[in-house]
């Protein structure tokens, strides 16, 4: 008798302990995706704080200064240009928004200019500037779960791509004759890359990545062990999540396996000083490109910085890589 009261006890433990175990693991993967990926939640700040932190351990404060200043001549710029607002529904049925410049030299190239990871159209001024003094008209897309688009949360580039396809078809569809340039900055990079690992319209002549991940999960994984969050049970737990809410995995959100089935031409840009999304990452995204395919490394250079550290050395590059394919 007292044998059976020993094993039930021990059973019962085993059960409460199991259920007990299986609960901090939810919970533990809803805490880290509402704190990362939520519009809602701290993906701002966090983002923002490690970012700040990471670029000061390896620069002046006033070189960062500095490179900020150039990056707001941009959004200044976006403010005092005229702009047109555009809608179109996604494939899932959100509204997705942008911001359309049309170039005044009538021009039949379109940039689209795609922002990164808690940024906006407006904080891609500094590109859109840039493009559109040469004649080029800019589409500047809000990402889902930022800005005016619809969703509560940040697909990191993932549902984006189709997203983009679907403002590709936009432009094509008033303007059949038209050339497209893709150009994305960090999680916009991203998305730039898993967009052309599907069928494109031949519309869509070049692409330009700025400071892209090599995967959804890599990344999540680089800025916890930043964080010193270990990677079991949050990330494991927040993929799950993912899966239930969004219908994918992170590992699945890879660009290196969209890049091996890339047929538009592609210029690899990447910082240097870049710890944000990690400077080993450029090697392994341009090996994993089957396209004809070109690398920028950007000297000193912290994360979604290299236009402003050295200018004329990224839109020489830019502007010598767009003529060769338009």
């Amino acid at each position: 008798m007292e044998n059976k009261n020993k094993l039930a006890s021990a059973a019962k433990y085993a059960f409460v302990t199991a259920g007990v175990a299986a609960t901090a693991f939810v919970l533990s993967g809803k805490l880290m995706y509402h704190l990362v990926l939520s519009r809602t939640g701290m993906n701002g700040p966090i983002g923002t704080k490690a970012s700040e932190n990471d670029k000061k351990k390896k620069m002046a404060d006033e070189y960062i200064a500095k490179l900020e200043a150039i990056l707001d001549t941009g959004s200044q710029w976006f403010d005092d240009t005229l702009k047109e607002k555009v809608t179109i529904p996604s494939y899932d049925g959100k509204n997705l928004h942008a911001d359309l410049f049309r170039s005044e030299k009538d021009s039949d190239i379109y940039v689209i200019c795609i922002h990164g990871y808690t940024s906006s159209p407006r904080k891609m001024g500094i590109y859109a500037q840039k493009f559109y003094e040469w004649g080029y008209n800019v589409l500047m897309p809000s990402l889902r779960g930022h800005a005016d688009s619809e969703e509560e949360f940040i697909s990191m580039g993932w549902k984006d791509r189709l997203d983009v396809i679907a403002w590709i078809n936009y432009l094509v569809e008033f303007h059949p004759d038209c050339k497209i340039i893709l150009h994305g900055v960090s999680m916009g990079a991203a998305t730039t890359m898993m967009t052309c690992g599907e069928d494109l319209p031949e519309n869509v002549k070049l692409a330009i990545e700025d400071c892209g991940y090599t995967n959804v999960w890599d990344i999540l994984k680089h800025k916890m062990t930043q964080m010193k969050v270990p990677e079991f049970p949050f990330l494991y737990s927040a993929n799950d999540v993912n899966k239930r809410k969004a219908k994918f995995s992170f590992k699945e959100a890879s660009c290196t396996e969209q890049l091996k089935k890339c047929k538009v031409p592609m210029l690899f840009i990447h910082g240097e000083a870049d710890n944000f999304v990690p400077y080993d990452m450029l090697q392994i995204v341009y090996d994993a490109c089957d396209s004809d395919k070109d690398m920028l490394s950007v000297p000193d250079a912290p994360h979604a910085r290299s236009v402003c550290a050295h200018p004329d050395l990224y839109w020489n590059k830019v502007r010598e890589f767009i003529d060769k394919h338009i």
